[in-house]
């Protein structure tokens, strides 16, 4: 189901109401043009005057706004970001290089390295869980 502009919502409405455009704008007390241009989403009506415009059309503000709860508005799988997964392949090379240049010069303890490999793998491992995720 697409999401409706708001002008359109306002349109279906009116539409299932059997009311015209110049019947709204009489109840609301404004002119016709405006309601048109409502419907066209080439303006808004007063924010004030949205509780009116809701009684007026047999909804609620929320059902007039469409407004969903975070519940509904959260994709069902969760995508991440571009630059968190190249943040994240970067932290891994980091990592992998760091200890290949410390293990060189020889200024690292073999734990040590295994750790910053460590974190170097687990940011792979999430990186190959979110793509797997998307898939």
């Amino acid at each position: 189901m697409t999401k409706q502009s708001f002008g359109s919502t306002i349109a279906a409405l009116r539409k299932e109401k059997g009311m015209t455009q110049l019947d709204l704008a009489r109840k609301m007390g404004v002119t016709d043009k405006a309601v048109s241009k409502w419907e066209r989403d080439l303006s808004f009506p007063d924010v004030a005057s949205l509780p009116k415009l809701a009684e007026v059309l047999g909804v609620s503000v929320d059902e007039l706004l469409e407004v969903k709860t975070a519940a509904q508005e959260q994709p069902k799988h969760f995508k991440v970001p571009a630059l968190v997964e190249l943040v994240l392949k970067a932290v891994a090379l980091a990592m992998g290089v760091g200890v290949t240049a410390l293990a060189i010069m020889d200024e690292v303890e073999p734990r040590d390295a295994f750790c910053l490999l460590g974190i170097g793998l687990a940011c792979l491992a999430l990186v190959q869980l979110a793509q797997s995720d998307e898939d």
